[in-house]
């Protein structure tokens, strides 16, 4: 039995319907992200779980237990909200304290589970300290350890890391994952950004218009996307519009323009109008001549440790990105041949594609 369990959860503020028959089951000690854009109900999904907002319609279960209409104050999660939340007046230990205090811990007690989450999210030094003393890393840890501290079924993590500068975000999303490693917490968080929820995540649940349209481990929605809004929203992708020509045991034919190209796919009909997704990453530049077509530089962008260009060729406009290893970056207007492995290649959904 999984330990969250969401059935055909469902959201509406009036007449707009904000979550739509959320469908998810979450192992215990199980990370899980729900990402998308602005306005795609991953936070509301969250506050349902929580117990912040009322479900619609469907049902909500922890370890077995319906908690669908349980009062938030009743159901022990540990949570940590994107401001942080914490009392300005109080220190650092006095903040971890404050749950244990409201559970009537005595203060022995409470003053070693203190000690300890302090200790786990490396604070020792600063429990006298108070928030306005503390870096923006220092109080998302203070949080983390408060919501901790209590030892609850499930951890809620509402954008976390998005007050931090992005050095200091890309350390703590390591940080944060191996304290919830340790810890073994069953993990739901919240974020907008795919780099920090592919990284960090056992699955992904990719959310838009208030539907969870893939949920999947962070290999495969990057690498097999399901429909054309994950191709482009994880990651970046070239999309082709093609039509199958020939279909195998093994693999289809699909013409993009007057290019021919060997996918290994089997679920469409010679005929189908698809949409064929390779990745800048899987690109490579070639000699005029030597790749599966030509092209010439339009524009190039240099990433730091990547050039991003964008060749126009007459498949249509294709991004390449090529890492900065030492050799000279190709100028503007140069001509190149681009390549690709044969597996590389993936079709989304007939019907979301445009064919002429």
């Amino acid at each position: 039995m999984s330990f969250l369990r969401l059935t055909d959860v469902t959201k509406f503020y009036g007449a707009t319907r904000a979550v739509s028959a959320m469908n998810l089951t979450v192992e215990k000690g199980e990370f899980v992200s729900l990402l998308g854009p602005s306005g795609c109900g991953k936070t509301t999904t969250l506050q349902m779980i929580a117990g912040f907002e009322a479900v619609s319609s469907g049902r909500i279960e922890l370890a077995g237990k319906d908690i669908t209409h349980a009062k938030a104050n009743t159901r022990g999660l540990g949570i940590v909200f994107q401001t942080y939340a914490l009392f300005p007046h109080m220190t650092v230990a006095d903040n971890v304290s404050f749950g244990l205090e409201m559970r009537k811990m005595p203060k022995s007690e409470r003053a070693e589970r203190v000690k300890q989450a302090l200790a786990l999210v490396h604070l020792e030094a600063h429990a006298t300290r108070y928030p306005r003393e503390l870096s923006g890393g220092q109080r998302q840890r203070v949080a983390l350890a408060r919501a901790l501290v209590i030892e609850p079924p499930v951890l809620l993590l509402d954008e976390p890391l998005s007050n931090l500068d992005a050095k200091l975000r890309e350390e703590m999303q390591f940080e944060l994952r191996q304290i919830q490693r340790k810890v073994g917490t069953t993990t739901v968080m919240v974020t907008h950004d795919q780099s920090e929820a592919m990284s960090i995540s056992d699955r992904v649940v990719v959310m838009e218009g208030g539907c969870a349209t893939q949920i999947d481990h962070p290999h495969r929605v990057y690498e097999h996307p399901s429909t054309r809004f994950i191709s482009t929203f994880v990651g970046k992708a070239n999309l082709l519009n093609g039509r199958v020509t020939a279909s195998g045991a093994r693999s289809c034919h699909v013409a993009v323009g007057a290019l021919a190209v060997e996918v290994d796919d089997t679920a469409y009909m010679p005929g189908d109008a698809v949409l064929m997704s390779v990745r800048p990453e899987k690109l490579q530049l070639v000699e005029a001549g030597r790749g599966r077509l030509d092209g010439q530089v339009l524009e190039r962008f240099f990433l730091g440790s990547q050039w991003l260009y964008r060749l126009g060729t007459p498949a249509g406009d294709l991004m390449v990105l090529s890492p900065n290893d030492g050799r000279d970056a190709l100028d503007e207007g140069h001509a190149a041949g681009i390549d690709w492995p044969a597996h590389c290649t993936r079709l989304l959904p007939a019907d979301e594609a445009v064919v002429a």
